[in-house]
């Protein structure tokens, strides 16, 4: 079972640098690279397995939309070589406007999903259960994910909804819920790096309706997010601030926590995954 703490990227922010950043991300004591974006190409996962000895790494998640299953097996099966029984496909429905901007009708989003899970199983080489997860947030996901995978990557949620989510998994699944960050001078610098971050999110049904399954309303989602919601979502300014938050999603039923360290411009927050390790990881560099 995944346990521990992994970092969360884009596979923007480490194309042409994947080797660096999961040698580093091993050598810090992290537990797993998470990686977004990768809109249907998994070759980054490959060159972090490629690079490291025992760090796990998956996608966070690919959009069913992006690859057919029998081209998903086949680009998961390459980077499992890479660095075998290490690499996670986490796999998702995206959010409509997305998939419709590649010309696909977004309808029955969960029937589809679980049709992809067919598919996946009916073949001799298709990603095994046991390593293949699903981007989850409602209850019907988490149960499909409970029931099919290996359990569910949940994205932007509370202590408070990974307890929801753990008893709408299941009591075996993984449950690895993301958790942003946003290290900086002080509450209010903190706050300006979350709602830089969060304003996307706040124009996506699927997120909304999640946030609002936590009890937040139209109002915390006005004008680029209430202090509330920014403060709830996104914690900082402190370590010590990460570390509760950790041990909170712990308590709650998670089994893996994803630390998405939020940066300005796109860069690779590598300082700041430095300053968190020693705190947050069991086998950082001070724990040894």
């Amino acid at each position: 079972m995944l346990n521990g703490v992994g970092v969360f990227t884009s596979a923007r922010k480490i194309k042409g640098r994947a080797e660096e950043v999961g040698r580093i991300a091993e050598e810090l004591g992290y537990d797993a690279v998470w990686v977004a974006d990768v809109r249907g190409d998994l070759t980054v996962l490959g060159e972090l397995l490629a690079a490291t000895e025992h760090i796990r790494a998956g996608s966070a998640v690919l959009s069913m939309w992006d690859l057919e299953p029998s081209a998903a097996a086949a680009a998961w099966a390459a980077v499992d070589a890479a660095g075998p029984g290490r690499a996670f496909a986490g796999i998702g429905v995206s959010h409509a406007a997305i998939a419709e901007r590649s010309n696909h009708v977004y309808d029955k989003p969960l029937t589809r999903l679980r049709g992809y899970l067919d598919e996946l199983d009916t073949m001799d080489t298709g990603i095994p259960h046991a390593q293949r997860l699903i981007g989850a947030n409602g209850p019907k996901m988490l149960q499909l994910a409970g029931e099919r995978t290996a359990g569910a990557l949940t994205y932007l949620v509370t202590p408070e909804r990974t307890a929801a989510q753990r008893r709408e998994l299941g009591p075996d699944g993984l449950l690895a819920p993301e958790v942003k960050v946003a290290l900086a001078a002080d509450r209010r610098g903190a706050r300006e790096l979350a709602r830089e971050h969060l304003a996307v999110y706040l124009t996506l049904p699927n997120y909304l309706g999640n946030l609002e399954r936590m009890g937040f309303t139209a109002e915390d989602f006005a004008d680029g997010g209430s202090d509330r919601l920014v403060d709830t979502l996104v914690v900082g300014p402190d370590v010590e601030d990460v570390v509760r938050r950790i041990a909170e999603h712990r308590d709650a039923g998670a089994d893996h926590v994803c630390l998405q360290v939020l940066s300005t411009g796109g860069t690779l927050p590598l300082d700041q995954w430095r300053r968190l390790a020693p705190a947050v990881c069991a086998s950082g560099p001070e724990a040894k």
